[in-house]
């Protein structure tokens, strides 16, 4: 705490001393509200100037502005401000001496008369005030610059308080979460919910978090996708459309666009391929977008996006020829394909084979110019061991992953049903692993036997919630979108 945010500590201390001395309890049970600032500002809206009603309400909110020793306040609650007018007279001694320890940033209550000032300014005329909490560190005065942002993830609340911008992301975050629950909902899809403490961690190439459980004395892991838990129940027939709204948690870097932990939507849908997945993907979106935004055409940044209508798809390999002249599909040896990527500054291993080498050219040159909706086919089989091949190239998997704005937003496949297959996938994502790759997935046995005993060819599609919200709050970083982010601690 700061030797300025000590005075105003000190000085709010003796006031909150004074109230007690008043006989004023400021951190009381309850206070009976029958109005919100929102409601009333619709409610009065035909209300002409200078106009006092008969109507008697009760409100409560955080002290924005005080003017006038006490005679305006501005109180705002969640849905917006109001203007609270304090006649000492009226109000009588033990209210007035009340109005002298206020601050901005307390919390009070307020039974009053409505009316429209002269001005046109909505009021309550206040009959009788009382705190409701004495708050003892005061508001920040501004909140631009760096360091600031800093104090907005560490100190959300604060942010919250002060910015309505913030308030707003929040808020549309959880109408667009409220949104696709609905929609898939409405298009039969069963909501599931599967575990966070994982024995084996699977389902997405990822490094976990490691905890440990006392009791059973075993290491587990916390979820990094909860794919595997979700087509076991699509073995199990519990429903042919499953759902997941969920939080993974990946031992990973932090940038503008990855939080440790984040959000994502995943679903199996039984007896579909991955192109029934981009119509969901198009459908959900362009919704969404519909819901929140009252439309499909969105800015972010200096670019304007239109969410709307279809969609093209293009395959990786394509995308890559057209950007940098280079045929993956006609380079058929390992080292071949790492030359090539490397004579395009694609950072790659060694071991890196054919379809990585692809991968990291992709990322490299192509990924961050995809800046309208496009689905992005053609996946290598190497980096894809839970989508089935590719029904022309067995090189290849019927997988694609949807990029906006230059960002991966989904991914789906063509799930997987054939045991044998997939017990091979993962055998070669255990060799990755022994070779020193500690994202490589792990052979989850008792996935393979649950296969044994069939699933339903499948289409599965995971969508980032958190980058979605960044897309449609125009939100720059990934922290702005999540209430608290993840932050290294100050020393």
């Amino acid at each position: 705490m700061s030797e300025e945010e000590n005075e105003f500590r000190s000085a709010r201390l003796k006031k909150l001393a004074q109230l007690k001395a008043l006989g004023i309890d400021p951190y009381p049970y309850e206070w009976p509200r029958s109005a919100e600032a929102k409601a009333l500002e619709q409610r009065y809206a035909a209300l002409p100037p200078d106009t006092v009603t008969e109507d008697r309400i009760s409100i409560a909110g955080r002290i924005r502005a005080i003017r006038n020793s006490g005679m305006f306040i501005d109180l705002h609650d969640a849905s917006g401000k109001i203007q609270v007018f304090s006649d000492r007279k009226a109000l009588g001694e033990s209210a007035s001496a009340l109005l002298d320890q206020l601050d901005l940033g307390d919390i009070i209550g307020v039974d009053g008369i409505v009316r429209r000032t002269r001005r046109g300014e909505l009021t309550v005329n206040a009959t009788r005030l009382a705190v409701l909490a004495k708050a003892l560190l005061p508001l920040p005065e501004k909140y631009h610059g760096l360091a600031d942002l800093e104090t907005r993830y560490r100190q959300r609340y604060l942010d919250l308080i002060v910015n309505e911008e913030s308030r707003e992301v929040l808020r549309r975050r959880s109408r667009i979460i409220a949104t696709m629950r609905r929609l898939l909902i409405d298009q039969g899809f069963l909501e599931v919910e599967t575990p966070m403490l994982h024995v084996i961690p699977g389902g997405a190439t990822a490094k976990p978090f490691v905890t440990h459980h006392n009791t059973l004395d075993m290491e587990l892991y916390l979820r990094i996708a909860p794919e595997l838990h979700l087509k076991r129940l699509l073995v199990g027939g519990l429903s042919d459309k499953l759902f997941e709204i969920n939080r993974n948690f990946r031992n990973e870097g932090i940038s503008p666009r990855h939080n440790p932990e984040f959000t994502s939507l995943e679903l199996y849908q039984a007896y579909v391929d991955y192109k029934a997945m981009m119509s969901l993907t198009e459908t959900l979106v362009a919704e969404v977008a519909r819901e929140v935004l009252g439309g499909t055409r969105i800015h972010y940044g200096t670019h304007e996006i239109e969410l709307g209508g279809a969609w093209p798809h293009e395959s990786m390999a394509a995308l890559v020829k057209r950007e940098t002249g280079i045929d993956f599909l006609t380079i058929s040896a390992d080292e071949d394909a790492r030359a090539a990527a490397r004579r395009e500054h694609a950072d790659i291993p060694d071991s890196a084979g054919w379809g990585r080498a692809l991968e990291a050219v992709f990322a490299a040159r192509v990924e961050d110019k995809l800046i309208q909706p496009i689905h992005v086919t053609g996946f290598p089989r190497e980096i894809s061991p839970l989508a089935k091949a590719d029904r022309n190239d067995p090189r290849l998997t019927e997988r694609f992953e949807t990029y906006i704005n230059g960002w991966e937003v989904a991914n789906a496949f063509s799930e997987i049903n054939d045991p044998l297959d997939q017990q091979q996938r993962f055998e070669a994502q255990m060799a990755e692993r022994e070779k020193g790759d500690e994202e490589a997935q792990r052979l989850d046995a008792d996935y393979v036997t649950a296969l044994e005993y069939g699933m339903p060819p499948a289409g599965g599609l995971g969508i980032g919630i958190d980058r979605l919200v960044m897309l449609l709050t125009d939100s720059p970083s990934i922290r702005d979108v999540i209430a608290f982010p993840t932050m290294r601690p100050k020393s």
